[in-house]
């Protein structure tokens, strides 16, 4: 571009000033051809740039919606960035909606045109294209080749064109809308504008310690979640390398393959890791157990040594580097082996799995936030971390605890409201410009956030009794045996449970004793239910009555989100659960049978 005029506070600003500044670290490892090739700023910067083109001689104008349909890749994100310099508003699409939910965003977002990867994410937009008269252009990604040549020639024609758009993009314009899981309902659009998204990327600019420019980031989240959209743009400013992976089933190809320093994941990723190094560690005998056991010991001590913040005194920094080099070092290769720390958002997870970690001399980093406040409001980092919190406040975000426990963020990185939404967006900012997050939380005297449940998940008992369904959720599938778990009891005598099977962990327990490994079969079994009972007895010692699982049932199958019992981050989705479960929930609250 002839001149780069970016106003200050949007995300050109961010673009332009990564792509003039002549790093010569890789921008990007994009898959390709089965592996993955590194992409410099330049490169990128051209590409982006010509897109944009593209863009505008597409007839994009500035504040113009247009849809991005397909997987995690360097392709979603390079269109990302050409729409922002164009002026253009991103609808973001989860590359596993059905047709009448791509309809849904296509049409509520007011898109003019969509990318979508393939013929066959085109396939459901053209099943629907009758309903979607604005819809002017659908892309693939075989046709981003013709629309940057098509920019190279427009802006050889209009060499002014793109630098006196970007120079009317201001940082209160919108750049995006995140569509909200839609657990309780039509998913809503937040509208991102360019300072919100431009505050959250410069958010740690004053410290490396959480991800600085040497970190490669393996990222396999969606781009339509929030959580990895914005880091991607944390790298932007940060100079941090991005490795992008569409597949997540994939993930243990892509790890060594990588060797990422950084990993941002959802809490099942690290509960599956979790639980299978487990049972290896279980199927241990002899002096390997013992030397496991041993490893396990060093490792806790450290850890609680480290918690504190206190350096590890000579002999036990000696037995670390020992365990490290003949336990430790195992389990951190199957991640990559130079894994420095990794983020878990999205949902809750587990001290538990948090503190085995951590004893194995891997440390995770549990955040939080939510698309209202641009992806992040909270984290842990590696050098001020509290297990069982979400850390403290991000900077320049202000936290506090409302009468009833709910808890209220206000900052810059608050969204400007749900389009097309007034009521929504009153019932969530109120005039003094707090963001009511739903989420029941405590605040330490240290200033680390404790989210204890969903404002509107918890469930009242029949007797009055409130519950904190998520709770005794995470609990039950701290047990290797549970894939998910779902609360039920809101309005009802008694807590009951709905339980799906870890079909890896269940599996090999099935066959050892001669029953089929089918979750399906194995729901009905009695084995499978004495298996579960002691699970569920474990989680309801030492509570309240009130509080105490009373009965349960083992489902066939696990939620899914083909289903849309779960969103794409793996949250559940209670109202369509329970829906869909309906027959087995309803048998659990029948009175028994006589004889």
């Amino acid at each position: 571009m002839p001149v780069r005029r970016a106003q200050s506070g949007t995300v050109p600003e961010l673009w332009l000033a990564a792509v003039d500044a002549g790093r010569t670290t890789p921008a990007y490892l994009a898959e390709r051809g089965g592996g993955w090739t590194p992409v410099g700023w330049a490169e990128a910067g051209e590409r982006v740039e010509q897109l944009a083109n593209g863009l505008l001689a597409l007839g994009v104008s500035k504040g113009d919606g247009f849809a991005i349909l397909a997987t995690t890749s360097y392709e979603w994100l390079q269109f990302d960035y050409a729409l922002a310099l164009a002026g253009g508003v991103t609808v973001p699409i989860y590359p596993t909606s059905a047709p009448d939910d791509c309809a849904y965003a296509l049409e509520h977002g007011e898109a003019i045109g969509v990318l979508a990867e393939d013929e066959a994410q085109a396939e459901k937009v053209a099943s629907v294209r009758d309903r979607l008269p604005r819809l002017a252009h659908v892309l693939t990604f075989a046709d981003l080749d013709d629309l940057a040549a098509r920019g190279t020639a427009y802006a050889a024609d209009h060499p002014n064109a793109l630098p006196d758009r970007v120079a009317e993009v201001g940082p209160e314009d919108l750049y995006t809308f995140i569509y909200t899981s839609g657990t309780t309902g039509p998913p809503k659009a937040c509208m991102i504008t360019h300072r919100n998204a431009y505050e959250t990327a410069t958010a740690f600019a004053d410290t490396d310690a959480l991800v600085g420019p040497d970190d490669v980031v393996l990222l396999w989240l969606p781009l339509a979640h929030n959580f990895g959209r914005f880091l991607c743009l944390s790298g932007v400013y940060r100079s941090f390398t991005v490795a992008f992976l569409a597949d997540p089933h994939r993930l243990t190809e892509a790890l060594p393959a990588i060797r990422p320093t950084l990993l941002p994941s959802v809490p099942r990723i690290f509960e599956k890791v979790y639980e299978s190094t487990r049972a290896a560690f279980d199927q241990q005998t002899g002096p390997r157990r013992k030397l496991v056991d041993w490893a396990l010991r060093v490792g806790r001590r450290t850890s609680k040594t480290r918690q504190a913040g206190r350096d590890l005194p000579p002999g036990l920094a000696l037995q670390h580097r020992i365990a490290d080099r003949l336990v430790y070092r195992k389990v951190k290769d199957r991640l990559g082996g130079r894994l420095r720390v990794a983020i878990s958002g999205a949902a809750p997870i587990s001290v538990e799995v948090l503190e085995f970690f951590h004893a194995l001399d891997l440390l995770i980093l549990e955040g939080y936030g939510l698309s209202e406040c641009t992806s992040g409001a909270s984290v842990n980092l590696p050098t001020a971390y509290r297990f069982g919190t979400v850390g403290r406040p991000l900077p320049k975000v202000e936290a506090t605890i409302a009468d009833d426990g709910e808890l209220l963020l206000r900052g810059p990185t608050v969204f400007a409201g749900y389009y097309k939404n007034a009521q929504a967006t009153r019932d969530v900012l109120d005039e003094d410009g707090w963001l009511h997050t739903g989420d029941v939380a405590e605040i330490d005297e240290d200033g680390y956030i404790k989210i204890t449940d969903r404002k509107k998940d918890i469930l009242v008992t029949a007797g009055g009794k409130k519950i904190a369904p998520q709770n005794l959720e995470n609990l039950l599938k701290g047990s290797k045996y549970v894939s998910q778990a779902l609360i039920v009891g809101d309005r009802r005598p008694y807590i009951a449970a709905l339980v799906a099977l870890d079909e890896e962990a269940i599996g090999p327990w099935a066959t050892e004793r001669g029953l089929p490994r089918d979750p399906g079969e194995l729901s009905e079994s009695a084995e499978v239910h004495d298996l579960l009972q002691g699970v569920v007895d474990d989680v309801n010692r030492g509570r309240s009555g009130f509080e105490q699982i009373k009965r349960f049932a083992i489902l066939p199958r696990d939620f899914s989100a083909d289903e849309g019992e779960v969103t794409p981050t793996m949250k559940l989705r209670r109202r369509i659960a329970e829906e869909h479960f309906s027959p087995q929930i309803d048998a659990l609250y029948a009175e028994p049978r006589e004889g």
